[in-house]
């Protein structure tokens, strides 16, 4: 089939790889040139692990090419994918302007029956409104196309995101009509996995439900982590028996010092702000927001608990990135750890493998090394805030002496306790009766 992918940001690009390799045509539109350029070249223009390989095969072949030219690509494809970026607006709800401005262009210049599918995350009834868009505009050029509006969130894991494209957990698929649905089923039949078809409500609340209930069980966690400390038990114990319980599971029940990244952040505003709206407030969604709000003062009031005032004191933060294998800033946990540091006037001094050059044009004063070590060279306390393999093996025993003062803070519950209490350093977790 020939695939339209509009938008080349983290789930346009995945989205749009991984249907080429599922032998479609597919062409990726953007009207950022500089992007265009790059993933003509077949660079990406974020990092993925593994991915970058693939999309210069796939370029070579001309199974998947790039353009800024959304006219030609509309008119050429079958199926048109909306993967702009959703943003928060001021007030938390999403901003829906990139995808009402593609709406906009597609009933503008489609000439024949569209299946148009909604990847980008929106709230609950955009497929309905983004409908309506297109048909105001066929009505302007008078014409009495008909087409078909889906919706097909993604569930991508930044750092896994071309495996969970080529072999997601489940296909979900909002659709009012069979057509459609053939024509979806066409698309992923290469795919062995559940597809589960719903209306486009209930595709569109999938996905904020699914993410919601995720992030709640982080904060379940790191909330419960605070109350270990203070009677002693250990978070990490408490989850694996918690875990076992094939009811709960064990995934996203490792304390530390909050969720970030691109998601989990904004659809939980998004959701609370529909909520809202409707006069329904999520008593527990707020609770989330409000410990993953406070996760990073309560780790540094730790810190400085620890080893007294921060002013002047060498301070290494270890991980910029809100997760490991990836070079995505937004919304880390390491960004408020250093507004905390630059208001109590440490010194800072930073590594990551990836995310240094996003971090640097936010604090360009920071020092930033190219090892771990190098950050650690007459540290006061190191800050464990991404578990990077670099970071997580670092020879620890080793890097005690180049420091000058042996606290560690392992925000993320990565390190092994008890060999870090034999090589001498202060170890304080998350959660842990170390702390």
């Amino acid at each position: 089939m020939k695939v339209a992918v509009i938008g080349c940001g983290y789930v346009g690009t995945s989205t749009s790889i991984a249907f080429a390799m599922y032998d479609h045509t597919v062409v990726a539109i953007d009207n950022d040139m500089g992007k265009i350029k790059k993933l003509k070249q077949a660079v990406l223009p974020f990092y993925e692990a593994g991915m970058e390989e693939t999309l210069q095969k796939l370029v070579k072949d001309g199974t998947l090419s790039f353009t800024t030219d959304m006219k030609e690509a509309i008119t050429q494809c079958d199926v048109l994918f909306i993967a702009v970026g959703t943003p928060s607006s001021s007030d938390g709800s999403a901003d829906l302007s990139h995808v009402e401005e593609v709406a906009q262009q597609i009933g503008k210049t489609m000439e024949s029956y569209k299946v148009v599918v909604i990847k980008s995350t929106v709230p609950i009834g955009t497929c309905d409104k983004i409908k309506k868009i297109i048909k105001n505009e066929l009505e302007k050029r008078r014409l009495a196309l008909s087409f078909d509006l889906v919706s097909n969130p993604e569930f991508l894991r930044e750092g896994k995101a071309l495996y969970d494209a080529l072999h997601p957990e489940r296909i979900v698929i909002g659709c009012d009509t069979k057509k459609a649905q053939k024509i979806m089923q066409e698309l992923y039949k290469d795919i062995k996995t559940n597809i589960l078809f719903v209306s486009n409500k209930d595709a569109e609340m999938i996905k904020y439900a699914s993410n919601a209930f995720l992030a709640t069980k982080i904060s379940f966690i790191n909330e419960l982590a605070r109350i270990c400390e203070k009677i002693g038990a250990n978070i990490i114990q408490v989850a694996k028996g918690m875990g076992m319980d094939s009811r709960i599971g064990f995934q996203f029940l490792q304390a530390g010092i909050g969720y970030g990244g691109s998601c989990f952040p904004k659809d939980i505003k998004a959701l609370l702000t529909l909520a809202s709206e409707n006069g329904n407030p999520l008593h527990i969604l707020q609770a989330v927001a409000s410990v993953n709000q406070t996760q990073t003062d309560w780790f540094m009031e730790k810190v400085q608990k620890a080893i007294g005032p921060l002013s002047g004191k060498r301070i290494a933060v270890l991980g910029l990135t809100f997760k490991p294998e990836t070079d995505d800033i937004r919304e880390a946990p390491s960004l408020k750890i250093i507004d905390y540091l630059i208001k109590e006037k440490a010194f800072i001094t930073a590594y990551d493998p990836k995310g240094v050059e996003h971090v640097k044009k936010l604090y360009p004063a920071i020092h930033y090394t190219f090892t771990p070590l190098e950050a650690l060279q007459k540290a006061d306390a190191a800050l464990l805030v991404t578990e990077w393999k670099e970071i997580v093996n670092i020879d620890w025993q080793n890097a005690k002496h180049i420091m000058s003062q042996p606290f560690v803070f392992d925000g993320r519950n990565a390190l092994n306790s008890s060999e870090m209490l034999t090589f001498g350093y202060h170890y304080v977790g998350v959660g842990t009766p170390h702390a």
